[in-house]
């Protein structure tokens, strides 16, 4: 299948429901919500996953992509850290902190499986 619009990209459908979670935790979380600053940095990272990779396939060059994809991959890791702030503060159940934790790590290794995909075929057509 050829991908023509961003949404069609696994990495993509997985940092949607990244951020589907995330703002399903904080919307059943009294005291988390109150935590302005947290709220703001986990959505601000959840959601910049999903708009990066939007952004880099967007430019139609694999280079710039995969630039993209870099920071796409760190925004899910910088989820995972606050994902660490909210469990331990009791924001989160340990239990909802594991299948978030599980959905960046996921989103992360798709995307990091399309940068190695794009490097590699970059190689091959020179």
């Amino acid at each position: 299948m050829k991908v023509t619009r961003f949404e069609d990209l696994e990495c993509w459908k997985e940092a949607r429901q990244l951020t589907r979670l995330v703002y399903e935790a904080i919307g059943q979380g009294s005291q988390w919500q109150k935590d302005l600053r947290l709220c703001g940095q986990i959505q601000g990272a959840s959601v910049s996953v999903m708009a990066n990779i939007a952004e880099g396939f967007i430019r139609h060059s694999d280079k710039e992509f995969v630039q993209f994809l870099f920071v796409a991959m760190a925004s899910a890791a910088e989820v995972q850290s606050h994902l660490y702030v909210a469990v331990d503060q009791g924001y989160l159940a340990p239990e909802k902190f594991d299948s978030m934790y599980v959905q960046a790590e996921k989103t992360g290794r798709i995307i990091s499986g399309l940068i190695k995909y794009l490097r590699r075929t970059a190689k091959s057509t020179k």
